[in-house]
């Protein structure tokens, strides 16, 4: 991939098929911890009917699963979420969601291989629970990006305070993202497939 692409809207091709001018097929991860809103963000860009594995969450769970911060939250994603999008010029971007509960971090090293890179959504309100999802995915290697999922009752932290709260190296993007909000999605993963560009010459893609 030699170029970062144009335009922050994706392209939108008829049908389930890839458009004619695809050329470059990416695998992403988007990874962070239970409830940050990965489900939410690849509902939100997916230009295909977007593949869930959820489940409803139920008493048998309360031992395992930590719901402080999501107390609303009623599902879960036991396997993975599955989506795509197109970019301009040529970029297709094959998006899966990881699970954030630790009973199933053993689908992680399946669902990571192949991945090119990864988005880390982090809640503000919870950032301790986003260093094992960092964890994991520096364990794996993969060059990454952060996207601050807002919340109606985040805290307001200044970028330096955040960068180093999650310990993260200078090049590492942190931006800001709805994950309900298209374009603002598409923004996160512009900054992620940028710093890819960044990262490698195109003989390595």
């Amino acid at each position: 991939m030699a170029s970062a692409p144009s335009s922050c809207s994706a392209s939108s091709p008829s049908g389930l098929h890839l458009p004619d001018s695809a050329r470059e097929l990416v695998k992403i991860l988007v990874a962070g911890p239970f409830g940050v809103g990965k489900t939410t963000l690849i509902d939100s860009v997916s230009e295909i009917r977007p593949l869930h594995t959820e489940e409803q969450l139920t008493e048998a769970s309360v031992s395992v699963d930590d719901l402080a911060g999501v107390r609303d939250k009623s599902t879960t994603t036991v396997a993975i979420d599955f989506g795509r999008i197109s970019l301009a010029g040529g970029i297709v971007l094959y998006l899966f969601g990881t699970p954030g509960q630790e009973r199933f971090r053993s689908l992680w090293a399946d669902i990571a291989y192949g991945a090119l890179g990864a988005l880390v959504l982090v809640d503000t309100r919870r950032i301790d629970d986003s260093f094992d999802v960092l964890g994991l995915v520096e364990e794996t290697g993969l060059p990454y990006a952060v996207a601050l999922n807002t919340f109606p009752d985040s805290r307001p932290y200044t970028e330096e305070q955040l960068r180093r709260s999650l310990d993260l190296e200078p090049g590492t993007p942190m931006v800001t993202c709805d994950a309900r909000d298209t374009n603002a999605s598409i923004d996160a993963l512009l900054a992620l497939v940028q710093h890819l560009i960044a990262r490698n010459s195109p003989e390595t893609w």
